[in-house]
């Protein structure tokens, strides 16, 4: 029986209680109902999250293997499109070798998950985040409704479950990224053609692969249409300019649209049935959907409901899960933990929000590797220091090469997080934000996307937080004559009203000199700290925090 958009919705809400709660479920109401209403109503930020304030995430998949940086698998198909070039000298024509066939490229054969975390760990995660899958579609996991997956394909391995092994060996909370809700229009380019050429008008290998041309090859048993999506918004015949074909696609395809395909309501049917096996399955602490909102409609309020419930069910009643979602109006920003990619924000939110960003693209680009472009750990350390003030976390990406290792500039970037958070990590984790973020004559930018036009942080810029009883002040560098200057803790300030009585550096137990004026307060620095990435300290007295 063929069910309507609206019946299959219906179910699918209904389902996504029924393998917790069993004989139960009958009787019991869940806590939360998959509407907005309440899940505003009812979520909280849990306590492992605001305190954790750092992750770090592995954003691997397939379209790591060309080291060509993001969106590949879209891009591969678009006639001038410099991947589309790459792909064309290093793999052959789309028409022949599709991104499938990079699916099963991506081996994995040199990753060791295990050193991984132990640098993660040094460099001062509280949790870690794994990508299940991407837009292209493949899950990384072993995923009972998606025969597309790395079991079957490419790594022939669990990703997402031995990671997740090694990440709660080693104490982290564990996160899993889900991006596919969008593949259903982000992946019709493989439907295409060339414009123009000696190929021109032959379609892609999406638009005619079938499960039967499968016999005696890899994927034998495997339908292409299931990964590739099906013929959802195929561009039409007739283009003969690839700059015109290009621009069909860009208004067309590329258009980030959260709703479901009505004309295509068993992609969201699946969507819905491997995004509840991935969390029940794997126990996720963490969720990330790569969606402004919730993704497919009614789908992403049953899949939320449902994981919302699961955590409760695994934890005794106590709710441990996070959902990111981005671009959230204010009326809906306490359902989930808003996440602004790339971006800041620019005062203190009353709510608990994240900051996800790379080193680099998101998928691993050699080029950034060989110019040496990469975020550099200074960087990194600001921009955390900034986002914790703010009452935020930050979860920072480290792209992963397709045999599973990471370069040079990435480990000796980790290395130096860890050195500076070994010693003043006590002002960042566990912290609540102060009375005000900070001060300081650099502007940060706020909205999404908006680390790009933010200028960088100086040494007259410094972030607050608290903890314990305590006031840390972190100054963005060494002052040039060697003694920090605070205004916001001038003598007889409405911020800071009680009397200082004790200063550490972070990292020694020594009382530091200072005085105290209406003009602010004034640290001299030991000589020792001059060139560290920024400048930690520890404030006591009553009245201060």
């Amino acid at each position: 029986m063929k069910l309507s958009r609206r019946s299959f919705l219906h179910s699918a809400a209904a389902v996504a209680t029924i393998p917790l709660w069993g004989a139960r479920a009958a009787t019991l109401a869940p806590e939360f109902r998959p509407t907005w209403d309440s899940l505003v109503e009812g979520y909280r930020t849990p306590d492992w999250f605001r305190d954790a304030k750092f992750g770090i995430w592995a954003h691997w998949g397939a379209q790591c293997v060309p080291e060509m940086g993001d969106w590949y698998a879209r891009h591969m198909y678009i006639q001038g499109n410099w991947q589309y070039d790459h792909h064309l000298r290093t793999y052959g024509h789309p028409t022949k070798v599709g991104f499938m066939e990079i699916q099963n490229q991506w081996k994995a054969e040199n990753w060791d998950p295990d050193a991984l975390l132990d640098l993660y760990v040094k460099a001062g995660a509280k949790y870690f985040v794994a990508m299940a899958n991407h837009h292209d579609n493949l899950d990384a996991y072993d995923s009972k409704y998606h025969a597309w997956n790395t079991m079957r394909v490419g790594p022939k391995k669990d990703i997402i479950g031995i990671f997740a092994e090694a990440a709660r060996a080693r104490g982290l909370r564990y996160g899993v990224s889900n991006h596919s809700a969008h593949a259903w229009h982000w992946f019709q380019t493989a439907y295409g053609y060339d414009a123009e050429g000696q190929h021109a008008g032959q379609r892609y290998d999406a638009y005619t692969l079938t499960k039967a041309d499968g016999r005696g090859k890899w994927w034998q048993g495997l339908d292409p249409q299931e990964l590739y999506t099906g013929r959802n918004m195929v561009i039409p015949d007739g283009f003969r300019s690839a700059r015109t074909a290009a621009a069909w696609h860009e208004e067309n395809t590329r258009h980030w649209d959260e709703k479901p395909p009505l004309q295509n309501p068993a992609f969201t049917r699946q969507w819905f049935l491997r995004c509840r096996d991935l969390i029940d399955s794997y126990k996720p602490d963490l969720v990330y959907m790569d969606n402004s909102g919730l993704p497919l409609g009614q789908a992403g309020l049953d899949i939320t409901a449902h994981y919302y419930n699961a955590s409760m069910a695994w934890h005794g009643g106590k709710l441990e899960a996070v959902v990111n979602a981005k671009m959230l109006p204010a009326e809906r920003r306490s359902a989930v933990v808003e996440d602004v990619e790339r971006g800041f924000r620019e005062g203190i939110e009353p709510l608990p929000w994240q900051t996800c960003t790379c080193l680099g693209d998101w998928h691993y680009n050699r080029g950034l590797f060989e110019n040496h472009r990469y975020k550099s750990a200074t960087t990194v350390i600001h921009s955390l220091c900034d986002i914790v003030s703010k009452n935020g976390n930050l979860l920072l990406s480290v792209p992963i090469r397709g045999d599973g290792t990471i370069d040079a500039d990435e480990h000796r970037i980790l290395e130096d997080i860890a050195a500076w958070m070994a010693r003043n990590g006590e002002a960042i984790h566990g912290t609540r934000p102060w009375r005000t973020f900070g001060e300081g004559p650099t502007r940060v930018g706020g909205g999404m996307f908006s680390e790009g036009s933010s200028k960088p942080l100086t040494a007259e810029d410094i972030r607050f937080t608290s903890k314990g009883g305590a006031l840390y002040a972190i100054a963005m560098g060494w002052p040039r004559d060697g003694v920090l200057r605070i205004a916001s803790l001038a003598e007889d300030s409405a911020l800071a009203p009680g009397t200082i009585e004790r200063i550490e550096a972070l990292g020694s137990t020594e009382s530091l000199p200072f005085t105290r004026s209406r003009k602010g307060l004034e640290v001299r620095l030991p000589e020792g700290l001059a060139g560290q990435l920024a400048i930690a300290l520890k404030i006591r007295g009553p009245g201060l925090a």
